[in-house]
């Protein structure tokens, strides 16, 4: 036997997870990640148009505020990113990847304008709301148990599944809006004037009162109930499930009926409440966000359903003033404004990673080992 010496290179660094880390850390973390995506997102709106980097935060701020009404329109879209990203929240936690919500939101809405228009003019208006609701969560549950059906007795990817559900949904509107609209149809059946949701003093309301009743229930739903707490135990580990009694097939389902059922109420407020119409094209095109934003939101929020009120209002916030500061600087193209967009969502999921781990620098580069080999 002989002892052979040899040299060998240690990594310059390690990554380790952190074990337990403080709500301040990570909020610190956070308000840190926000500030450097703003400051970068200003320093390459002075390079591409060479404006001030204190007109680009100062028109960020304004496109939220001035008009007052911009501030209203601000709540109105945080009050329904919220809405969608909690619908996603109880499939998320059952690591059951949901990317149906638009094609859900969508045929919400169809539903929705098919009760305007044939019960608008023939029933009480309060029926005709409850009725609009109603179908709206069945068609939007029923929209999304279906690819559940077939991955709790058939183990089908769910990812492929719910989204190639959200081409079929455009399909049925673009058939739907032909056979309403007729042959001269032009891809939208026009503002329906019967069945409009009440404003209650503001259109802003209703919608608010939506957001808080789901958000209050999810919150409970996740922390505090039976079927939450079923929820978080599938989406840990089907097999520990089994073994403690849970009924894998009927989690999976009935997750995703609510789940379905909110999307849905999303549809019905888009349909009946802002738009009063429904296009080939998501409900969610006027408002400038999809439920693919929704997904952002509530992986950011770590499936949280009182941090997703935050998010959402801070990817709204971003999103309206970047509209501000494109129409302020005279900006003709999207390029650069969905650049720098794209930037500070980057960098805000990115400090993510410094929340969970940690990096840790070697200080010696070389380390002598000693190895024994077989020799003849």
């Amino acid at each position: 036997m002989n002892n052979n010496v040899k040299s060998v290179r240690e990594p310059l660094f390690h990554i380790s997870k952190r074990g337990d880390v403080s709500l301040k850390r990570q909020i610190l973390t956070r308000v840190i990640a926000v500030a450097a995506g703003l400051i970068l997102g200003s320093i390459v709106c002075t390079i591409a148009y060479g404006s001030s980097p204190f007109d680009f935060l100062y028109y960020l701020v304004e496109g939220n505020f001035k008009p007052f009404d911009n501030f209203w329109e601000m709540i109105k879209k945080t009050a329904l990113l919220l809405m969608i990203g909690l619908a996603l929240i109880p499939a998320f936690k059952m690591k059951y990847w949901n990317l149906g919500g638009n094609g859900q939101i969508l045929m919400g809405g169809l539903i929705t304008i098919i009760c305007m228009i044939n019960l608008g003019d023939t029933v009480p208006d309060g029926v005709v709301w409850m009725i609009m609701l109603l179908a709206a969560m069945l068609v939007g549950a029923i929209w999304a148990v279906i690819p559940a059906l077939f991955k709790a007795f058939f183990k089908t990817n769910e990812t492929l599944f719910t989204l190639m559900m959200n081409y079929i949904a455009v399909g049925l509107v673009a058939y739907a809006i032909k056979k309403i609209g007729g042959k001269e149809s032009t891809g939208t059946i026009g503002v329906v004037q019967s069945g409009q949701l009440p404003e209650l003093g503001h259109s802003v309301v209703l919608i608010l009162i939506f957001a808080i009743i789901i958000t209050l229930f999810i919150t409970f739903y996740i922390k505090s109930s039976k079927h939450g707490y079923e929820v978080s135990l599938v989406g840990d580990s089907e097999n520990t499930a089994r073994y403690g009694g849970i009924n894998v097939k009927k989690t999976i389902i009935r997750t995703l009926i609510l789940s379905g059922a909110i999307c849905g109420i999303v549809g019905f407020l888009l349909a009946g409440s802002i738009n009063h119409t429904i296009v080939t094209e998501e409900t969610m095109a006027n408002s400038g966000f999809t439920a693919f934003t929704a997904i952002i939101v509530v992986w950011i929020a770590h499936n949280n359903p009182l941090a997703t009120i935050g998010v959402s209002f801070g990817v709204i916030f971003i999103n309206n003033g970047m509209m501000r500061v494109q129409s302020s600087l005279s900006i003709t193209e999207k390029t650069v404004p969905d650049m720098i967009i794209g930037i500070m969502y980057l960098i805000i999921i990115a400090c993510e990673f410094f929340i969970t781990f940690r990096i840790k620098f070697n200080k010696k580069k070389n380390e002598t080992i000693k190895t024994v080999e077989e020799v003849k």
